[in-house]
């Protein structure tokens, strides 16, 4: 993995990420929070613009965020996109963060339609009300009104659902590839680490821990794309490519 080449696609993407990250802070310190402008909010949300779907993935939540989504970008994507050309590579790219936004936003839906009764098109009165931290107890417990409050007024930021779909891609065509994995002292193939990574997101993803910001289902969203498109393209040398 050592003569890895910077593609073109690549280096602008970790270009742009870093751009943004730094403006985050640069517009924080003038008190404005980007976040609330380019993170992707739930579709039915007040806060949702039709610009967010794309600007999304290029937001950080901090600088451990960005660190490890631009290292894997680096590390993977640069592979992929010497492989597939930098039109199909951006093409996968931005597929599988739209995917991770689409399935991320299904599962919002359901715990909605779960609570309020409709995925949509909510009372515009009840969202003010959840805005300003309150709600009528009548309607639903505090629970569901915090887990409003994070569906409607918290934007997701992050590459991530695009990194696993890179993370799939890569396991599929270089399969036998050996991966250092931190605290692993021993290397460990591609197509055993990059499954056990997907079943631990689901996992974290259907148990919902308390405190828990990470949405794990924008992660396998991306993951999911990822493992379509490779699928879809027939990759000739998928299952037999072994990269050195």
């Amino acid at each position: 993995m050592n003569q890895i080449q910077l593609p073109p696609i690549v280096k602008n993407l970790l270009i742009i990420n870093v751009l943004f990250f730094a403006a985050t802070y640069v517009f924080q310190s003038k008190g404005e929070d980007l976040g609330a402008y380019l993170g992707a909010y739930y579709f039915d949300s007040p806060n949702f613009k039709i610009w967010q779907p794309i600007t999304y993935m290029f937001m950080h939540g901090g600088f451990t965020h960005i660190l490890f989504n631009m290292f894997a970008l680096y590390m993977f994507g640069g592979v992929l996109e010497s492989r597939w050309g930098s039109k199909r590579f951006i093409n996968f790219y931005l597929i599988t963060g739209l995917g991770a936004l689409a399935l991320q936003w299904a599962v919002q839906a359901f715990e909605v339609y779960q609570i309020t009764g409709t995925a949509f098109g909510n009372d515009s009165q009840m969202l003010k009300s959840l805005a300003q931290g309150m709600y009528n107890p009548a309607q639903f417990d505090a629970l569901q009104a915090t887990t409003l409050q994070g569906i409607y007024f918290v934007p997701m930021v992050g590459a991530s659902g695009a990194i696993f779909g890179l993370l799939v891609a890569f396991g599929m065509l270089y399969p036998n590839t050996e991966l250092y994995i931190m605290f692993i002292p021993v290397p460990v193939k591609a197509k055993y680490i990059i499954p056990i990574y997907i079943v631990l997101e689901l996992f974290l993803g259907v148990a919902s821990f308390q405190g828990d910001s990470v949405a794990h289902y924008a992660h396998l969203g991306g993951a999911l794309l990822g493992f379509i498109l490779v699928k879809l393209w027939k990759d000739k040398n998928t299952y037999y490519d072994y990269y050195e």
